[in-house]
């Protein structure tokens, strides 16, 4: 599982270590890891090191300091490297001697032509957007550089990956000693490009402040069917979903869920004609379920179905667009099953009573808040998918733009449902889901247009994915 600390967490792990290390130690480390991942960057842009164009961008704290020490270490294998300082009268004094040592140079703007640019601007205390000297540097940078970021992209909140003005958007990030959970979230994960951690011996704590799911931890929580099992054992799951505007909505749901794991699936809603036509080993009416899904393309007239499942304080439920509508706090937290919340940005800023801008501009933050209002799972999708309960956040690793398509959240809805009624919880149904769905979407798409019903038809391919 890749983790995410905070700031606060990761300075004290730093001072914890430095206090038992020889002063510059960590720096030493930092700057190595950071020159190693420049210098395959750049043999595999040139074929080689020696003779390639880097420029570091240096500001004057550490940041800069990590930056100028890796600068040092490619001139040394014959880099031409040239510093310019967000500062001149602060810029890190070990940095510069030791770059300078090695033959590189400082100028006071950025050369027209680079192969590499190191941002090193601004560390991970920053916070709001770039100051005019620093975005003045970032706005240099030569069209056609690679530009790696040292830690995070500054500007980039670390905690919350908000951006508040002018950012430098990275080709590359190099972090180190743990991942911050800005680089894990939109709209600072847009702008780090491929993240690489470079360990520094770091002693850190568990939990971790965010969660990534890998697929050996996917693989962990498939529910997946014993010898023993029928289909009632493994888990029926109830989808009231579907209206005669969005029939369509139905038909989703009823596919996500059909392959998410689930020994049955029974639907509730006016469009049962059009989801027998397509999924006939569906059961009709209401019955016995381990979970609900409710929501779907339900349309504003069907309220008393989502009071009604909501009202079975035992039954695990999942509720998604129209169900969420008025949603009830009280309501929800008084339920003893699990209740995950699955709303996109807008639904998510009508439930806060917020700007859909607030949401997207603090996603990390909207979607503890809804998690923490409701006392439920919330699943909050978008370019970065975050699932949130209680202490915990996780940010979902797959996926592809080509998922913005009418329909795909309700098949990941029908399939979160499932992995409910299979006896996950609601962190671990959502979680999975998306991370399924996002596999799914990739192998549909492989690089072209994708429509819903593919996304679906492609989820046992992301299982198979998983477990291999």
């Amino acid at each position: 599982m890749r983790t995410a600390y905070s700031v606060e967490t990761v300075r004290a792990a730093e001072r914890e270590l430095m206090a038992r290390l020889p002063e510059g130690t960590l720096m030493a480390r930092a700057a190595a890891g950071l020159a190693a991942v420049c210098a395959q960057l750049l043999a595999r842009r040139r074929g080689r090191v020696y003779g390639s164009r880097v420029v570091v961008l240096a500001g004057p704290g550490d940041n800069g300091g990590d930056a100028l020490y890796a600068g040092a270490r490619l001139a040394r294998r014959g880099a031409g490297v040239t510093a310019v300082p967000m500062d001149p009268g602060r810029i890190h004094p070990g940095g510069l001697a030791a770059l300078r040592a090695a033959g590189g140079r400082l100028a006071e703007s950025v050369p027209a032509r680079a192969d590499l640019v190191l941002d090193g601007l601004v560390g991970i205390g920053g916070r709001g957007g770039l100051r005019p000297a620093a975005a003045a540097l970032a706005r240099a940078v030569p069209a056609g550089a690679l530009v790696v970021a040292v830690d995070l992209p500054s500007g980039v909140d670390a905690d919350t990956g908000e951006v508040a003005g002018p950012a430098v958007s990275a080709d590359v990030t190099v972090t180190f000693g743990a991942y911050k959970p800005g680089l894990l979230t939109d709209p600072g994960a847009s702008r780090a490009g491929a993240v690489r951690l470079v360990p520094i011996g770091l002693d850190l704590p568990e939990p971790a402040e965010m969660e990534a799911l890998q697929h050996a931890d996917v693989a962990g929580l498939l529910p997946l069917p014993a010898a023993s099992s029928d289909k009632y054992r493994r888990g029926v799951v109830g989808v009231v979903a579907g209206s005669e505007q969005y029939p369509g909505a139905a038909v989703l749901a009823v596919a996500g869920a059909l392959r998410g794991g689930a020994g049955a699936v029974r639907y509730v809603g006016p469009a049962a004609d059009a989801v027998l036509a397509r999924h006939p080993e569906v059961l009709v009416g209401r019955g016995r379920v381990q979970a609900w899904v409710v929501g779907p393309g339900l349309g504003s007239a069907r309220a008393a179905d989502v009071e009604r499942a909501l009202a079975d304080r035992d039954v695990p439920v999942l509720v998604d667009a129209d169900g969420l509508r008025g949603l009830d706090p009280a309501v929800v937290r008084g339920r003893r099953a699990a209740t995950l919340l699955t709303p996109h940005a807008g639904e998510a800023a009508a439930l806060l009573g917020v700007p859909r801008e607030s949401v997207e501009a603090g996603r990390l933050a909207a979607v503890r808040e809804l998690a923490g209002r409701y006392g439920a799972a919330v699943l909050l999708k978008g370019s970065t998918t975050l699932v949130a309960s209680g202490g915990v956040v996780r940010v979902n690793a797959t996926g592809t733009p080509w998922l913005a398509t009418a329909g795909s959240g309700d098949v990941l809805s029908g399939l979160a449902g499932a992995l409910l009624a299979g006896g996950l919880s609601g962190v671990d149904a959502g979680s999975v889901a998306a991370y399924l769905h996002g596999l799914a979407g990739r192998f549909a798409a492989d690089g072209a247009p994708v429509v819903a019903q593919e996304v679906a038809a492609a989820l046992p391919q992301a299982w198979r994915s998983v477990r291999t």
